[in-house]
């Protein structure tokens, strides 16, 4: 569970102020998004299959530019051949980078995920740290990545996931005119109440991924139709 220092914490590292959300974002309105949310997705959690930090955080750096599905797909033959973050952070290279392969950018992936697990192993004792601060230090580490592994691994509300789903959710309803994730996450955590960061978060990654469509979004079936303006609806 968050402590007082963890929120003191996260409070500190939310990105900088930006504009004005929308007019229509009263705090009745974000209550309706947030009961339809839970009626929905009542258990959303992350898809990315993981027993501990350390897989979440690799399998989370995977998923760049790659389907949660296929990372799925990778992680129980990857993780059965390096089982702990000390196997990693001694793993070659060019072999790590070949597990990997399906994902796709994976020399990149593999060179952060090394470079993450020596950190790990060196400076934090084998184990992922529970702070903003210590994960933005590590390789392949941004703020989105730190999201998900503080919340889904650690409880602890750091700030709101914003990946592309909640991104083109967030803007539709109105609850954002940002286009930078940054911007996007502090508008979000100017009206979300900390307690429903982290299920905010999956939330709007599941409603996007069965809904809210990047292209020719279900509009007719989406529960949130009735408080959606926007220009793009089908409906």
């Amino acid at each position: 569970m968050p402590t007082g220092k963890a929120s003191s914490h996260a409070r500190s590292h939310k990105p900088k102020a930006t504009g004005t959300v929308k007019k229509a974002t009263d705090s009745r309105r974000v209550q309706q998004i947030l009961e339809i949310l839970d009626r929905t997705y009542p258990d959303a959690k992350t898809a990315l299959r993981h027993r501990n930090a350390w897989e979440l955080l690799v399998a989370t750096i995977l998923s760049a530019q790659c389907t949660d599905e296929r990372v799925n797909q990778v992680t129980p033959a990857l993780f059965e051949k390096y089982p702990t973050v000390y196997d990693f952070a001694n793993a070659n290279l060019r072999e790590l980078a070949e597990a990997i392969r399906p994902t796709g950018f994976y020399n990149n992936k593999a060179k952060a995920i090394l470079g993450a697990a020596k950190k790990i192993a060196e400076q934090f004792g084998g184990q992922v740290p529970k702070t903003m601060d210590e994960l933005l230090t590590l390789p392949g580490v941004a703020r989105k990545t730190a999201n998900v592994v503080l919340g889904a691994a650690y409880g602890i509300p750091s700030g709101i996931v914003v990946d592309t789903h909640v991104q083109r959710i967030a803007r539709r309803l109105g609850l954002t005119s940002q286009k930078d994730p940054q911007k996007i996450e502090q508008d979000l955590m100017k009206i979300i109440p900390q307690d429903r960061w982290i299920r905010f978060s999956f939330q709007l990654i599941d409603h996007g991924r069965r809904y809210c469509k990047a292209r020719r979004p279900l509009c007719g079936e989406c529960p949130l139709e009735p408080l959606c303006e926007s220009e793009d609806k089908t409906v």
